[in-house]
């Protein structure tokens, strides 16, 4: 198993079973997914390129007790300092997904009031950005209006339904990326490991449409979702994407999950500064009041393959 990654034991017991099509079809729902061994030893790795944990300055995808996670927003600023970001971003679902307790606006607005405690605390020394993991709809649609999405620093934008399904949703998502809200496609497939593979599209259309609106790409380091992957990353990255590294931690022990984001972004070879999180907060905050500016301004510094210019 160690010297070639296959069991001839193993596969005898398959075929006894009666159940290979079935083994064969959750097998393929695990390609592209890094064990944590494997993201430290990319993190490690000298010859690599890419985001380094010193470049990285805050994570902009987690979840507070106002919706499916554990942490007061108090605690994940703590928590974040002691990571050494200089920002975060706390993201909990939009009212539309009851199912992960998405927050009323009136929560929101609470939540928001919580945040500001935070950031009068700590001054110009860390950043929590009020943020909201919109749900998109089977039309491409958000679960919040406009003025509602107006009332966040941030705006995530990703799929919890029709994940199971094999029609091509290439629309729905191209619709979602025409919102003036929306500023990081977050975990676009979502993708389970062993379980689902998620929506089907045509990406590359997805992601050129992301870049033209200069809507960063996620790449998400939970380990069960680790979506999008260094493979299909380097398809964001040819079509000219911004990117988002994040950890969608759901406590403050899954902050770490940032790194698995990290180490699969060194294996697409994405230059820091097509990454969000490695930016200042400010150019942060430029970026998510004028996107297509930045995405504009980045267009003449494309990443290089072996000298030519990646297109």
């Amino acid at each position: 198993m160690l010297d070639s990654g296959g069991s001839p034991t193993v596969e005898r017991a398959i075929d006894a079973s009666g159940r290979r099509e079935d083994i064969e079809r959750r097998r393929s729902l695990r390609g592209h997914f890094l064990s944590r061994a494997e993201v430290l030893r990319i993190l490690a790795d000298p010859i690599l390129g890419g985001p380094t944990l010193d470049l990285y300055l805050g994570d902009l995808q987690m979840h507070s007790e106002w919706s499916d996670g554990s942490p007061t927003v108090a605690a994940i600023a703590r928590a974040c300092q002691a990571r050494g970001y200089r920002y975060a971003a706390v993201t909990d679902h939009s009212h539309g997904l009851k199912i992960a307790g998405g927050m009323s606006m009136q929560e929101a607005a609470e939540q928001r009031l919580a945040i500001d405690a935070v950031n009068a605390e700590y001054g110009d020394a860390f950043r929590l950005l009020h943020g909201v993991e919109a749900n998109i709809g089977i039309d491409g649609d958000l679960d919040l209006l406009t003025t509602e999405a107006a009332a966040f620093d941030i705006v995530l934008a990703a799929p919890h339904s029709r994940l199971r399904k094999n029609d091509d949703q290439t629309q729905r998502m191209l619709r979602t990326l025409e919102h003036s809200a929306v500023r990081i496609l977050a975990h676009p497939r979502g993708r389970i490991t062993g379980s689902r593979a998620g929506v089907i599209a045509e990406w590359e259309r997805v992601f050129t449409q992301a870049a033209r609106r200069g809507i960063a790409v996620e790449i998400d380091g939970d380990p069960s979702r680790q979506d999008v992957d260094y493979a299909l990353a380097r398809q964001a990255l040819d079509a000219g994407c911004l990117f988002a590294l994040d950890s969608d931690a759901h406590t403050t022990n899954q902050l770490a999950y940032a790194e698995t984001a990290i180490a699969h972004a060194r294996l697409a070879g994405i230059p820091a500064d097509r990454i969000v999180n490695c930016w200042t907060v400010d150019r942060l905050l430029a970026w998510i009041a004028e996107p297509m500016r930045e995405a504009a301004s980045m267009d003449g510094a494309r990443p290089t393959l072996n000298g030519v210019p990646r297109r």
